[in-house]
């Protein structure tokens, strides 16, 4: 299997993902946005994994390629690939299908617990757990796409994580969490972390890594199994 990331910032990596892909023994190549804006074929893959960023999906003025972005996320969804969209990326596939991307009413940073909606359709999320803290990092949200399932909301954000037909997997939350990303999120986005009700502190987010990764990790890998 062939897996391609869409890598926005240098410091926002795929992190656990990117060792579950190589444990599974997947072929895993990249665009790095920050560097350059060269995009596979859409048949030299089989997954692709959409990363966060600082960035807006508005900002087409200031990133010009974030347009080619959407429209080849587009067109993998059209033709059936296993797309995955993590925080940005989650947002990137909700507006590249027509939905709208805004500011949430707050900034969510920090490990905070996501619940389980009641009722969906889909088999990827029947053992996920009806509550689970897990990590967020942003500042923005969207309505969910036609023939979205919601699956889990938290209490500042609504729209966490959705799919479609089960190919299709938005995360707003980062499942796919390290200490290592961890580090290297803060390191880079500091300036961020104005303590509020949904905004932790740079050392309890470190400190609570240590409680919630290790189950965080184990639910997102039987997620991903079963795709």
């Amino acid at each position: 299997m062939r897996a391609h990331c869409f890598q926005h910032e240098p410091f926002e990596g795929m992190a656990a993902l990117e060792t579950w892909l190589r444990n599974k023994k997947f072929e895993i190549s990249y665009t790095h946005f920050f560097e350059s804006d060269q995009i596979p074929s859409l048949d030299s893959i089989d997954w692709l994994i959409v990363m966060g960023g600082s960035m807006s999906v508005n900002d087409e003025n200031e990133f010009p390629w974030l347009k080619k972005e959407k429209e080849f996320v587009r067109e993998c969804i059209k033709k059936g690939k296993v797309v995955i969209g993590i925080c940005l990326g989650s947002q990137m596939i909700a507006n590249s299908l027509g939905s709208q991307v805004y500011k949430n009413e707050h900034k969510e940073i920090g490990w905070f617990p996501i619940h389980k909606m009641n009722s969906f359709k889909s088999k990827l999320f029947e053992d996920f757990p009806n509550e689970i803290t897990v990590f967020h990092w942003h500042g923005e949200t969207f309505d969910l796409p036609d023939g979205a399932e919601l699956i889990a909301s938290s209490e500042a954000c609504k729209h966490q994580i959705f799919t479609i037909n089960d190919k299709v997997i938005g995360f707003q939350c980062h499942l796919e969490t390290t200490d290592e990303s961890l580090i290297s999120l803060s390191d880079n986005c500091r300036a961020e972390l104005k303590i509020n009700p949904f905004i932790q502190s740079e050392m309890q987010m470190i400190t609570d890594e240590k409680k919630y990764s290790s189950k965080m990790h184990d639910a997102f890998f039987k997620i991903l199994e079963k795709i």
